[in-house]
């Protein structure tokens, strides 16, 4: 009951009647990384991706969490979506980083990989210690960082865009938001980055809470609809395909249904969109390096988005580029996954982990901050220290002349 196949079984059974929501029927749905590796797999194109996500939010309507379980995910939704609170949250890990992060160290999560994991038996304890263990980078810079509303493009615009800088992604990955601004204005962009805009949604979609997920996704459709822009710029997988599936997410809502899937047919990731543009214009110079590029699922499986990344690694020169084993695994993080269901996830990263320490890498890539902290917390666990990059980064390393290693 753990296969796809057995899910939507049980999806089906709950639907007709002939299985109630309880505790054991909850721990299937809970036990699914999401990831839809199973879409890419599928010979029928079984589209699972909304049907875990309506099963979700059917089950956070109907079952009755246990108390702790509850406020734990109740926590988690009404704060990291949120910007303002977000900022709030993380100053103790700003203020006392350093002391938090080595009480953790303390107590590390299990990472033995081929073994069983306890799906539902994680305490509050462990959750807490695993959201820790993940946490973002918190600096004063990136806690108040912001980026420009409108940069014109380098010499004669190609493209009008505009960029989501995200909730997560403006506070503790701030760089990468800059340098997605950088590489497209080098690239012939005029680019706007509306200061009202805020969470898109997807970490509430993916968890089950729909309502919260449609009232964050209505109000950036109507702040980007006054953008006037040919695209909308995604620099986070989980990000771009819960927007690119906007138009389901209202499906059947007269007022909005039209509206959301008229903005879902303009957002790219930045992958694509410099893809798009052809012919790269700015010059790259060389960054010497053994990279290892790792498929975000959000990106490879749920927008069907490979090569782009890999070729425009590839035409950085110097960069030697390597995949690991089993690529189409996923890292663990999966939204909230990793700290709701630590024990399987901290497993999963470290499997992750050894195939990409079998390559002996200098840099790494991936496309989402989910995965870049996974990566980072797994690789920690296991003794390497490898800086994780997004690939507009070192394309803009590149295109400025900088090796993206003295940056950090």
């Amino acid at each position: 009951m753990d296969s796809p196949r057995g899910r939507i079984y049980l999806m089906n059974a709950a639907v007709e009647g002939r299985t109630r929501i309880d505790e054991r029927y909850v721990q299937h749905f809970d036990a699914c990384l999401g990831c839809v590796s199973c879409v890419t797999a599928c010979p029928s194109g079984v589209q699972y991706g909304p049907l875990i996500e309506s099963t979700r939010a059917q089950i956070e309507r109907e079952y009755q969490r246990p108390p702790l379980d509850r406020l734990f995910r109740a926590a988690l939704l009404s704060v990291v979506p949120y910007p303002r609170r977000m900022r709030v949250a993380l100053l103790p890990l700003l203020l006392l980083g350093s002391l938090i992060r080595k009480l953790v160290a303390r107590t590390p999560r299990s990472v033995t990989p081929g073994t069983v994991p306890r799906q539902a038996g994680d305490t509050l304890f462990n959750r807490v210690r695993a959201a820790i263990a993940v946490s973002p980078p918190v600096t004063w810079q990136g806690l108040f960082a912001t980026t420009a509303e409108r940069t014109p493009a380098a010499g004669v615009e190609r493209m009008n865009v505009a960029v989501l800088t995200g909730c997560v992604q403006r506070i503790s990955f701030a760089d990468v938001n800059e340098a997605t601004v950088r590489v497209l204005v080098a690239e012939g962009c005029s680019v706007a980055a509306p200061r009202a805009q805020g969470c898109c949604g997807a970490l509430a979609l993916h968890a089950g809470y729909r309502e919260q997920a449609r009232t964050l996704a209505r109000h950036n459709i109507a702040v980007f609809d006054t953008a006037d822009v040919d695209r909308v710029v995604v620099n986070a997988a989980g990000c771009g395909s819960a927007m690119k599936e906007y138009g389901q997410l209202f499906a059947g809502d007269g007022e909005w249904a039209n509206r959301a899937a008229a903005f879902s047919a303009k957002v790219r990731d930045v992958s694509e969109v410099l893809a798009e543009l052809g012919e790269p214009r700015a010059a790259r110079h060389a960054i010497r390096a053994r990279l290892v590029y790792h498929d975000a699922c959000h990106l490879a499986h749920g927008q069907g988005i490979r090569t782009q990344p890999r070729a425009l690694l590839q035409a950085i020169p110097g960069i030697e580029l390597v995949t690991p084993a089993e690529p189409e695994l996923c890292c663990g993080s999966a939204g909230i996954y990793n700290m709701v269901q630590p024990e399987p996830a901290a497993q999963l990263g470290a499997r992750k982990v050894h195939n990409i320490a079998a390559l002996t890498p200098d840099l790494i890539a991936t496309a989402n901050p989910g995965c870049t902290l996974q990566i980072a917390a797994a690789a920690r666990d296991l003794g390497y220290n490898w800086p994780v990059f997004h690939p507009v980064q070192l394309i803009d390393a590149s295109i400025r002349g900088v090796d993206p290693r003295t940056e950090r």
